[in-house]
């Protein structure tokens, strides 16, 4: 989906009128008020373009804020490793999903109980923000994040844990999935 119209090798200015013609057409993307971004470059080019689509299409500049609490769960030891360094690395200490073999601990790495309250404390944050008040039309928020703190914020809209988080489907580079307040 997005992965192919958006990438950090390619101009931002280039990619818009792509980006938007493929957000107009997707009922979730479509009407977003406000963008929040991790503040790792990846994330943040593709809500730097998004953002350029979204308020071209528009009309009108759609706010980019960077959230530091989006960014990618800190991975301590493991951060650059290859993937066959998982598990030697983090002491067999890890849980099989469907397609990801997540790393419990490793030496100096958020766990997922850290990444869950760092998730709740970014809802609560976004609520106290943008929360529905009784007679208002509720601001359509989009969240450009990384998949571990993704699934953790999941977790909190559904009231998972992060066990369930971590074991329910994957969820693709560029996904969009509505958290519904």
């Amino acid at each position: 989906m997005l992965r192919s119209l958006v990438g950090s090798e390619m101009c931002i200015r280039d990619r818009a009128k792509e980006v938007a013609a493929h957000i107009s057409g997707d009922p979730v993307l479509s009407g977003i008020d406000l963008i929040y971004s991790s503040p790792l470059q990846r994330a943040h080019t593709t809500a730097s373009t998004i953002q350029a689509a979204l308020s071209a299409a528009n009309k009108t500049a759609v706010p980019l804020t960077v959230l530091d609490d989006l960014i990618e769960r800190d991975f301590g030891v493991l951060s650059g490793r290859p993937y066959s360094d998982i598990v030697p690395l983090s002491g067999g200490d890890t849980l099989q999903s469907d397609k990801v073999n997540y790393f419990l601990s490793a030496e100096g790495s958020e766990t997922f109980p850290e990444c869950l309250a760092r998730a709740e404390r970014t809802i609560l944050h976004l609520l106290s923000e943008h929360g529905v008040e009784e007679g208002t039309t509720p601001k359509k928020v989009l969240l450009v994040c990384h998949g571990d703190i993704g699934k953790m914020l999941l977790a909190v809209r559904k009231g998972w844990t992060w066990k369930e988080a971590l074991l329910s489907p994957y969820i693709a580079n560029t996904a969009v999935l509505p958290l519904q307040w």
